[in-house]
């Protein structure tokens, strides 16, 4: 099983960056000063942007750009008053293939100017001059990539900004006229902090055979740094860039996806490659994305996750589930949830096989037997409408057993009756049968009038026994408590003294047919009803020697 991470939808880390470094010319300081390259870095964080603070500073948008700008107004800018000195008069929007944006704006001296920012390489590769303390100066991009390269090792996404000055405004503002002979402001370096339980739920989907993959925009040195610090990459996995992807062919990434847990730079579309390439592996995908161009991949997934807050509708409609929170924990918290379900439906399936078969064979066998029909048709009715149902229903609420998540998924195609559940139902099934037949026998044949109350009651018994018996796979009753399962506890309980009331109440021994039995034919009863209980738990006493307590079904 693996569960892919789109990192920009903020599911594993918090998504309010904050810049950690800032990099003009090498002659320049290393923390925001005066001066031309300062100065004009400040009016680009300020103007290539998208977020706006308020009267009161707040600052509101796109995580990236807020940091931008923050770090801007922290250096000094009056962002509202660079604004009404440059307006904006185009703009080039962020594409995740050209990885840029630009912006142009009216110079208050005269003629326009444009603001470019986007990927670090994406950028410097753009530029002809670089601005200093003395103007601009050649452009050795050796010293800025380096810079990049040094900041993305330390886990920063690092983005760099450019401008380029206009006499006229462009006839028409395109990528290739606009981005092009730029002159380098700037780098900027700006840390995500991972979500404080990222981490952990990433260990916890390792430990529940669930792999975690991480597929980012961000250079392969902050991607790779990032999921090192998430543990993604704890188990060896390697790194590859979106220009690796495409170069490869399908069936050579088929047959290298499975050891890549990081992806770089990758475009949009190549999501969807990813996800068909695991699943041609044989793995169940589930697919977290919140953009329209995740739409294809999250339809494509076994299971689609969408962001409740930061999702577009397109890829809500797609997915199957859509997180809250837009938090990975939560996915976590899923499976886990999934998981304890799946285990209590084939409980309740347990169960209800089991007593319903033990009816089955006592019916059929008693006439085979030579003996008379031990229940009535209004006994079988009491059974099925309370015994059977409330503590079935009961067994719901059953919480999760503590080996939950360390236990590998289970296959697609694996029957409910997988593990033993099908012969458990037989063999069970005729302990009960047999218990009850031997009971309606023995009494037979000493005479005793009260047989049939005593199956009766008997069978009854025999079920409560099971219920409690089987709240687990593996563990002991004993060590789980009687009281960890409030509502099953409560059902069992509450069907002894109806049961009780069945053979000592007259109006309800008038109903049921039954008669009051002595002190010493309830113990009898009792006792031998418990036979199932503790056969049941001798079966899971041989489970917990022979598999470890983190098998398929621990």
């Amino acid at each position: 099983v693996t569960c892919i991470c789109s990192d920009k939808t903020g599911t594993l880390t918090m998504n309010k960056m904050r810049v950690d470094e800032l990099y003009c010319d090498a002659s320049s300081a290393a923390a925001p000063g005066k001066g031309p390259p300062w100065e004009a870095l400040s009016l680009a964080m300020t103007l290539c942007s998208d977020a706006r603070a308020d009267a009161e500073g707040h600052i509101t948008g796109d995580p990236t750009e807020a940091a931008l700008l923050s770090a801007a107004v922290s250096a000094g800018a009056d962002a509202a008053a660079i604004e009404k000195l440059y307006p904006r008069v185009s703009e080039l929007p962020f594409d995740s293939e050209r990885k840029l944006m630009t912006t142009l704006h009216r110079h208050p001296d005269g003629g326009f100017v444009s603001f470019t920012k986007g990927a670090a390489e994406a950028v410097i590769a753009r530029c002809d001059a670089v601005l200093t303390k003395a103007g601009e100066g050649a452009l050795d991009r050796a010293a800025p990539l380096k810079e990049a390269e040094r900041q993305a090792a330390g886990g920063l996404r690092v983005l760099a900004l450019a401008s380029r000055r206009w006499a006229e405004r462009p006839a028409a503002l395109t990528h290739e006229q606009s981005e092009a002979g730029l002159t380098l402001l700037g780098i900027a370096g700006l840390m995500d902090p991972p979500r404080p339980a990222a981490r952990a739920s990433v260990l916890t989907c390792r430990e529940a055979g669930i792999k975690a993959v991480m597929i980012t925009g961000d250079h392969p040195l902050t991607a790779a740094a990032i999921a090192r610090r998430l543990g993604i990459l704890d188990d060896g996995g390697g790194v590859m860039t979106g220009a690796a992807l495409a170069a490869l062919s399908d069936d050579e990434f088929a047959r290298r996806v499975e050891g890549v847990s990081v992806y770089a730079r990758v475009a949009p579309e190549q999501k969807l490659r990813i996800v068909t390439a695991l699943q041609k592996n044989g793995e169940v995908v589930a697919m977290t994305g919140d953009g329209v161009n995740d739409a294809p991949a999250l339809r494509r997934a076994e299971i689609g996750v969408s962001m409740g807050i930061s999702g577009t509708d397109a890829a809500k409609e797609a997915s199957a589930m859509v997180l809250l929170d837009d938090d990975f924990a939560t996915i976590v918290s899923a499976v886990r949830a999934g998981r304890r379900l799946y285990d209590n439906i084939r409980r309740f399936v347990k169960y209800q096989l089991t007593t319903n078969s033990a009816e089955v064979w006592i019916i059929a066998a008693a006439p085979l037997l030579g003996m008379p029909i031990p229940l009535l048709p209004i006994h079988i009715l009491w059974v099925n409408l309370l015994t059977d149902g409330l503590p079935g229903l009961a067994l719901a609420a059953e919480p999760a057993e503590p080996g939950v998540m360390l236990r590998g998924p289970r296959p697609p195609g694996e029957s409910i009756f997988a593990h033993g559940l099908g012969l458990h139902a037989i063999w069970v099934g005729v302990l009960m049968a047999v218990v009850a037949l031997g009971v309606q026998f023995i009494l037979i044949a000493d005479g005793d009038a009260h047989w049939r109350t005593m199956v009766f009651t008997g069978l009854v018994f025999t079920q409560m026994g099971h219920v409690l018996a089987i709240r687990s796979d593996r563990e002991s009753l004993f060590s789980q408590g009687l009281l960890s399962n409030r509502p099953l506890f409560a059902s069992v309980a509450g069907m002894i003294l109806l049961q009780l009331a069945a053979v000592y109440f007259p109006p309800f021994q008038k109903a049921l047919k039954t008669q009051a039995l002595s002190v010493a034919e309830l113990a009898v009863v009792a006792g031998l009803s418990s036979v199932v209980f503790w056969a049941v738990e001798v079966e899971k006493w041989l489970k917990r020697r022979a598999l470890p307590s983190s098998s398929p079904r621990g």
